[in-house]
């Protein structure tokens, strides 16, 4: 019985997708100077390929491509992944994704920038490049001793429904600062990636007084 259970495509799944999750989060940490944004993993008959996006991919590729080959090795040593094929793409607008933004918070918030500043310019930022609408939560010792949270939201960002998984796209990040950890989440609605309710093939022009109207072959006459 157990070998079934070992067996199974279910565990499989859930392993291989365990994988996944871990080697983003790997990637996170060694790419974060380069501006990471996230991975797509595709599997083919000739192995693993990986789309890294990143807002720098000159700090990823490295001069004649040595970056990318110490990736490759870095990843196939620790989470046992054969003929890893790695391309980089720039993210075209960095305002636009959630986990480049959670990044800039904590990098400001590092330098020294009080949170509430930092998380009204990332607002500005997010909108200023066509966001549907933004929200963003730092939480920590923000107050006093004891943990709170404050959220700052601008435009309109779906909470539930078909709109919210497909045009909300979500970051989180931590920060360690003085005061303890601060956690910061970002929450960014896409106008680009929300389905139309509907959609006009052809616009009918008026029709003048005495002009004729041509039928197409297969009309019948109304």
């Amino acid at each position: 019985m157990s070998e079934q259970i070992e067996r199974s495509p279910i565990k499989k799944i859930l392993v291989k997708q365990l994988t996944y999750v871990g080697l983003d989060e790997y990637l996170e940490q060694e790419l974060k100077d380069a501006g990471y944004g996230g991975v797509q993993v595709s599997e083919g008959p000739l192995g693993v390929k990986l789309t890294l996006y990143v807002t720098r991919p000159g700090l990823v590729i490295g001069r004649r491509g040595i970056g990318i080959k110490d990736i490759s090795d870095k990843l196939t040593s620790k989470f046992n992944l054969n003929n890893i094929q790695i391309s980089v793409a720039e993210i075209e607008v960095p305002e636009a994704n959630p986990r480049v933004i959670c990044e800039r918070i904590a990098a400001s918030m590092q330098k020294g920038t009080p949170f509430r500043r930092t998380a009204i310019w990332a607002l500005n930022q997010i909108m200023n490049a066509g966001a549907l609408g933004c929200e963003i939560i730092i939480s920590g010792k923000i107050r006093s001793e004891r943990a709170h949270y404050q959220k700052f939201v601008a435009g309109v960002v779906p909470k539930s429904g078909e709109i919210a998984r497909v045009a909300v796209l979500k970051g989180t990040t931590s920060v360690l600062l003085k005061a303890g950890l601060f956690g910061v989440k970002v929450k960014i609605a896409l106008k680009s990636r929300m389905t139309p309710e509907f959609q006009l093939k052809q616009v009918a022009e008026p029709v003048k007084e005495g002009e004729v109207v041509e039928k197409a072959e297969g009309e019948g006459v109304t």
